[in-house]
């Protein structure tokens, strides 16, 4: 069986993956989206499927709202002593813990390990009867970065000594390092980091017999002659018990689609992991577009994207920008989502608005919703959100249901009217986009309503350490409102034409 990078074309940053027995387990960033920390599985590092989050609601108050950016940056996922850990860095509050017994099941809430800004991307390893955690710096909470330290935490992570010690100072060899992932082989510590930042950087290994080092350090991964840019933070992952066989997971910076997620073989190679392809031993892999599967296990897994509302619960593949709250959507024939009271005209500080990842390259999307808007201002829509964003809506006035398609931006005042309001009558709306993929970096997308009669192109932007979402709300211009849209699908068409397996 043959896979074609990115294997997850949607905004999984951040990825960290492990291997516990023949199941692949992934945790990715989210930022303000809530819920939060995604939790995926896998049998073959191709083929995932969405299982749980870590985090059901952010645990400050400030996420009662929308806030741009913040939140649960890049996490590590370890399994030790029969518990699954998930490390999270919050880049103004600190680095948190929380576990569970299988990761299908309930995390626990989260605890505070350290406190205090400027913390990222922790990663605990157990050795020599110690636990060890790795984190890097936020330049813009403490001043600086591109370093690496390491402090000591009681085994079950509960607690934190109360200092760290620098072991790498990438600054001038390194600038930019970051996301440090720590493993052992042999006598070896090993530190895997990117640098060089986001869209242009690489990773390198760092190697020591001492946890605190010295390090001597190696490049591992470039974009050499391909398009593959960054390749940026990611995983090493051991495909077996007898450690023969390895990979490397890593994210793709690419604009409004996000942070994709590639798979890379890995050996070793004199002492040191080397992901991509190797042209020359003594140098740098460079990204794969494909090859064989690493583990010859084929599942149906998949994230599917189109959601018919004839569950119970509210499915996994949705999120808020800000924590949810009582009141914003029941499940009753279709995802009914209540006009809520909002004291703003743009959309970028709205609560409740229902999204999800961009899926594919190329895709279309239909979702047909019941117009039930009472009162002057209810109003529902799609959105195709990002830094700079778009929807299409219907809202009420003057006793009557207008269709508006309108634009605005995160920190923008007001969203302005791209289209002249068309008077709509129907019960029903069927809300249309499709999405072309023009290059890595550009998705032109273009609503549509009722055909062609009212349609707008735009390009999709993303958002704040994110891609671009695609999603749904309703909300209300005074409170205590009764009105409601009921979206009765959510269909996602792929529109890609490439082939994912051979």
């Amino acid at each position: 069986m043959k896979y074609i990078n990115p294997v997850i074309p949607s905004d999984y940053s951040d990825p960290d993956v492990i291997r516990v027995g023949e199941d692949f387990y992934m945790v990715a960033s989210s930022f303000n989206y809530v819920p939060g920390v995604p939790v995926l599985h896998s049998k073959n590092l191709v083929e995932w499927e969405l299982i749980n989050y870590v985090v059901r609601k952010l645990p400050f108050e400030k996420f009662d709202g929308v806030r741009h950016g913040e939140g649960a940056w890049a996490p590590s996922l370890r399994y030790h002593g029969g518990k699954y850990y998930c490390l999270i860095p919050f880049p103004d509050e600190g680095i948190f813990v929380s576990e569970a017994d299988s990761p299908y099941g309930e995390w626990s809430p989260l605890r505070a390990l350290i406190t205090g800004e400027g913390l990222e991307d922790p990663c605990p390893i157990w050795a020599d009867g110690k636990c060890y955690v790795a984190f890097a710096f936020v330049k813009s909470r403490i001043g600086y970065n591109s370093r690496i330290a390491v402090f000591e935490a009681d085994e079950k992570l509960t607690r934190a000594g109360k200092t760290y010690t620098e072991v790498f100072d990438g600054t001038d060899v390194a600038p930019c390092v970051e996301g440090p992932k720590l493993y052992r082989r042999g006598k070896y510590f090993y530190i895997l980091a990117p640098a060089g930042g986001v869209k242009h950087g690489w990773q390198i290994a760092l190697r020591s017999e001492n946890i605190y080092g010295p390090y001597k350090q190696k490049i591992i991964l470039t974009q050499g002659d391909t398009e593959v840019n960054g390749p940026h933070q990611g995983a090493l992952i051991d495909l077996d018990d007898a450690g023969e066989k390895w990979a490397f997971m890593h994210f793709r910076d690419m604009g409004a689609y996000g942070r994709t997620v590639y798979l890379q073989p890995a050996r070793w190679i004199n002492g040191w992991p080397v992901p991509g392809e190797i042209k020359d031993e003594n140098l740098a892999g460079s990204p794969v577009y494909g090859g064989d599967y690493p583990v010859d296990a084929a599942t149906d897994y998949s994230l599917d994207p189109t959601d018919e509302f004839d569950g119970e619960r509210l499915a996994l593949k949705w999120q808020t920008p800000a924590n949810p709250a009582e009141g914003w959507y029941e499940m009753k024939r279709g995802l009914k989502l209540n006009c809520v009271y909002y004291g703003g005209n743009s959309l970028s500080q709205l609560p409740q608005l229902f999204t999800q990842k961009t899926p594919y390259f190329n895709f279309s999307v239909k979702t047909k919703c019941r117009l039930h808007l009472v009162n002057d201002g209810d109003e529902v829509g799609f959105t195709v959100f990002g830094e700079e964003y778009a929807y299409i809506c219907a809202v009420r006035r003057g006793g009557r249901n207008y269709l508006e398609i309108r634009g605005g931006k995160i920190g923008g005042e007001e969203d302005e009217t791209l289209c002249q309001s068309q008077p709509y009558d129907d019960t029903y709306v069927t809300f249309q986009m499709s999405a072309k993929f023009e290059r890595p970096d550009r998705l032109a997308y273009k609503f549509t309503f009722g055909g062609s009669a009212f349609t707008h192109k735009f390009y999709a932007a993303p958002g704040k350490w994110v891609g671009a979402k695609i999603g749904v709300y309703a909300r209300g211009a005074t409170p205590g409102g009764k009105g409601c849209g009921v979206f009765r699908f959510f269909r996602v068409v792929c529109t890609d034409n490439r082939v994912t397996k051979q």
